[in-house]
């Protein structure tokens, strides 16, 4: 039993729709060296949504989880403490514990191939060479669920992708970085509450 099932009473709990629960996975590698990185941007969003709604992550199986509740939906907010090669074993996990079907999770994961910034919003899609996607694809068998790509272009020398991926953003980034984070949040709610096709239609190119 998690932390936040503890805290509702059996009868709630076996009356919850699966429909209006969700789980958002940032993706990124735990340990204090890869917090400002890119690579660790799904990390970044779901701490600033976590800090704008005065909610806090615990531990728990495969990861760090946050419950955050709103208009009748229920969002898990996960950050998998498997590193990023791995990510598929905590999504796995916590889709069959919580019974959330595919189109209700949303991962959040950087992007070489956008540019800084950019926001993309699909409902399926290849891997693009990232391991946190294709581990992911890997363990539910299937590359059809939503996902949410940050950009963090591909301004680095060739040889020289996982020193950038795992690098620190750069003084322009990092200007522009509150304001991404805080549509970044947006897309999190506006996901759970006016779903996925609208969400792309608002937020997609912003």
């Amino acid at each position: 039993m998690n932390w936040f099932s503890k805290l509702l009473p059996k009868k709630e709990k076996e009356s919850k729709d699966p429909m209006k629960k969700f789980l958002i996975v940032g993706l990124g590698n735990i340990g204090i060296e890869y917090v400002n990185t890119r690579h660790n941007i799904g990390f970044k969003v779901l701490n600033h949504f976590a800090n704008k709604e005065n909610i806090s992550f615990q531990a728990a199986k495969l990861g760090e989880i946050a419950e955050y509740k709103t208009k009748g939906r229920t969002l898990l907010l996960l950050k998998p403490n498997t590193y990023m090669n791995l990510s598929g074993k905590a999504v796995k996990y916590w889709m069959e514990k919580e019974n959330i079907p595919k189109e209700n999770i949303l991962i959040i994961t950087d992007d070489l191939n956008l540019s800084f910034g950019t926001i993309r919003i699909k409902t399926k899609g290849t891997d693009g060479g990232h391991n946190g996607l294709k581990n992911i694809q890997l363990l539910l068998n299937t590359s059809e669920y939503p996902r949410f790509r940050f950009g963090i272009s591909d301004e680095f020398k060739k040889g020289k992708q996982i020193d950038y991926v795992l690098g620190d953003w750069n003084e322009e980034e990092k200007i522009k970085l509150p304001e991404r984070l805080e549509i970044a949040s947006l897309i999190i709610s506006s996901f759970a509450l006016a779903g996925l096709s609208e969400t792309m239609n608002i937020f997609n190119g912003k």
